[in-house]
């Protein structure tokens, strides 16, 4: 258990510097037009791997049959480019998502940690939880989006 944990640490610092850098090449190109649409193209690709190796790693918690893994990175992947795509600015307004997002993966290493000591939790937690999670800070979201528009009402009057 030990090994697993110092594997399971080395990946997630290994991604979360990828994602570090994503970040970081994502700015530059947001603030300069002068890179290539093929560089852009690179770019998108390396962010998608990026969050694949997340997906594989995560999708664990919910099933060990390879083909829903597959089927569900590969749905995720197409999500991902949409959302990258199409609506960062939306996606940004719902200020408590990434809370929700994050909360979610913890309760799943939970559920992972739990399950390497031979505690039996069935199958259907890990996405109850889930979807459970990242609704109540989606709902949380759109309440305080809704609150924020009701006092620029306020003081537009």
């Amino acid at each position: 258990m030990a090994f697993g944990a110092v594997v399971g640490s080395t990946a997630f610092f290994i991604v979360h510097g990828f994602r570090q850098n994503a970040e970081l090449a994502e700015k530059r190109m947001l603030q300069s037009s002068d890179m290539s649409d093929i560089s852009k193209i690179f770019y998108l690709e390396v962010i998608d791997a990026t969050f694949s190796i997340d997906g594989v790693i995560g999708a664990f918690a919910f099933t060990m049959a390879v083909p829903l893994i597959l089927i569900g990175n590969g749905i995720g992947a197409f999500v991902v480019r949409e959302l990258t795509l199409r609506n960062v600015d939306n996606v940004k307004k719902y200020l408590y998502l990434k809370n929700g997002a994050m909360y979610s993966i913890s309760f799943l290493g939970i559920i992972m940690i739990m399950d390497s000591f031979g505690v039996h939790i069935p199958f259907w937690v890990s996405p109850i939880m889930t979807f459970g999670i990242v609704g109540f800070f989606l709902m949380k979201s759109i309440r305080e989006i809704s609150s924020s528009r009701g006092s620029k009402k306020d003081q537009v009057q």
